[in-house]
């Protein structure tokens, strides 16, 4: 039960974010997803772990206010606590290592390593002709986008890899969160994240202090936070929770394309011929793309708790 005199939010999913496709959720996460090097500036003034920890907690920060997590606890059991704090462990390691990598290696680079683990979960649901063709064309696709250097310092790899799994752990983390009972999903994602700052504290808060002596440095943090963070990661929910995990894991064959264009767009980095290749088959391979007919254990559209939840606008999923 909820505590008392606290009004628990939607459990499920509202009825308009029902409606919208679950790929379109997708399509505006991978948008998003690689657009925190757009904020150059942070990353002139921050070292590393300082832009991985302010774009924890900012985003924490914001999900905390938006959903304010703690009015659903009563309503979570023993595994949702397990899952949350695996949770946030993850998001708070994986944000680490990936700045660590992106200094050191080009965008594009770090982003087609980072997909072969969902590689992996999307073989493992490959269940017919079309999606093992589109299976193939990601691969083939990634493969021309990795286009992998081994020039580069070996630490650099090193956190590109470690970014991989820990990434292929959020994947099958995020997923049992967005269909898991016990309040909604964004406010279990909410209390992840601020799960994920704390942890984050001890390596990241030393380099994250000049970002507090100059507002335009922190407006980038807030840009990174936001961009990298927020929506990325309520869109990926709301696109979790309705797609099989190997749908989903597919689909991630995207980020290696945006990365490249976000390359292209904001770092200056352009592809060689056999890049912008790869980008066409991997755009192929989400086209032709079957997901199941019935997604694996879809979580009802009504709230889980039993009890209907009082109306709060701007809160709910979807909105």
């Amino acid at each position: 039960m909820a505590a008392a005199g606290a009004a628990p939010k939607n459990n499920g999913m509202s009825i308009a974010s029902e409606r919208i496709p679950p790929q379109t959720y997708f399509i505006v996460s991978a948008r998003f997803h690689y657009l925190g090097p757009a904020f150059a500036i942070l990353f002139a003034n921050v070292a590393p772990l300082g832009v991985a920890w302010l774009r924890i907690a900012i985003a924490a920060a914001v999900f905390a206010a938006w959903r304010e997590p703690w009015r659903s606890v009563g309503t979570w059991t023993r595994r949702d606590f397990a899952l949350i704090a695996a949770l946030g462990a993850v998001l708070a390691a994986m944000n680490s290592v990936f700045y660590l990598a992106i200094s050191k290696l080009p965008l594009a680079t770090v982003g087609a390593i980072e997909f072969l683990g969902p590689v992996a979960l999307a073989a493992a649901g490959t269940r017919s002709v079309p999606n093992a063709i589109a299976f193939v064309l990601a691969v083939t696709g990634v493969a021309a986008l990795m286009n992998v250097s081994l020039q580069g310092k070996p630490s650099a790899f090193v956190f590109a890899f470690a970014n991989c799994a820990l990434f292929t752990l959020y994947i099958m983390l995020g997923h049992r969160l967005a269909r898991s009972a016990g309040g909604g999903p964004m406010d279990r994602l909410a209390a992840a994240m601020l799960v994920a700052a704390v942890l984050a504290l001890p390596v990241g808060i030393a380099d994250a202090v000049p970002a507090f002596a100059d507002w335009r440095v922190f407006t980038a943090a807030v840009g990174v936070a936001l961009s990298s963070s927020v929506i990325p990661y309520a869109g990926e929910q709301l696109a979790m929770r309705r797609l099989p995990r190997a749908s989903y894991a597919l689909f991630l064959s995207l980020l290696p394309a945006v990365a490249a264009a976000v390359g292209i767009a904001v770092l200056g980095q352009h592809p060689s011929v056999p890049e912008l290749a790869g980008i066409a088959l991997v755009v192929a391979a989400i086209a032709l793309h079957q997901p199941a007919a019935q997604p694996e254990s879809r979580p009802a559209s009504m709230p889980e708790s039993g009890h209907t939840p009082r109306a709060r606008i701007g809160r709910n999923e979807g909105q």
